[in-house]
């Protein structure tokens, strides 16, 4: 089996080793259990103030929906506040206290987390980042499910070959 063959099983073993090395550190510096997408959030809290979950999910660049499942989960680990606006539409979410308290720690994990990342993308042949962002235009130019419509025209009918 070719390898391209698990592109998505193989970019989840990365994502997994990478978020798994940041909760490592943030559970050594005393905050277990702290998820490493939070990170982003909170920093965006902490630059802009108050924001919308859509204001969020654009300055982080994830689905409305990702975002607020995330913020529920900030909301529920007590790091970040919602409060509905006065219209009852949109829902303001700030720093609480706690997430406040830990902004220091955040913002250094945050800047060794980027200088750590340089490190990986200069050992490699050709960098991470510069990869990822590669396949993130091709497929914005073209959608996975297109390739894969286009593919199962030029395959055919034939058994796994997994």
């Amino acid at each position: 089996m070719e390898s391209v063959d698990l592109i998505g099983t193989r970019l989840r073993q990365v994502l997994d080793l990478l978020d798994d090395g940041i909760a490592e550190t943030y559970a050594d510096l005393g905050i277990p259990g702290f998820r490493p997408r939070y990170t982003p959030i909170l920093v965006a809290l902490h630059e802009s103030g108050p924001l919308t979950i859509k204001e969020l999910a654009t300055a982080v660049n994830v689905t409305h929906s990702a975002m607020s499942q995330t913020v529920g989960l900030l909301i529920r680990d007590g790091l970040a506040v919602g409060t509905v606006a006065t219209d009852g539409r949109a829902r303001s979410i700030t720093l609480s206290e706690e997430g406040t308290s830990i902004m220091p720690l955040l913002l250094t994990e945050w800047n060794a987390t980027a200088h750590a990342s340089r490190e990986l993308d200069s050992e490699m042949t050709q960098p991470l980042s510069e990869t990822l962002d590669e396949v993130v235009n091709l497929l914005s130019q073209r959608s996975f499910a297109e390739r894969l419509s286009d593919a199962r025209v030029i395959a055919g009918p034939k058994s796994s070959t997994i």
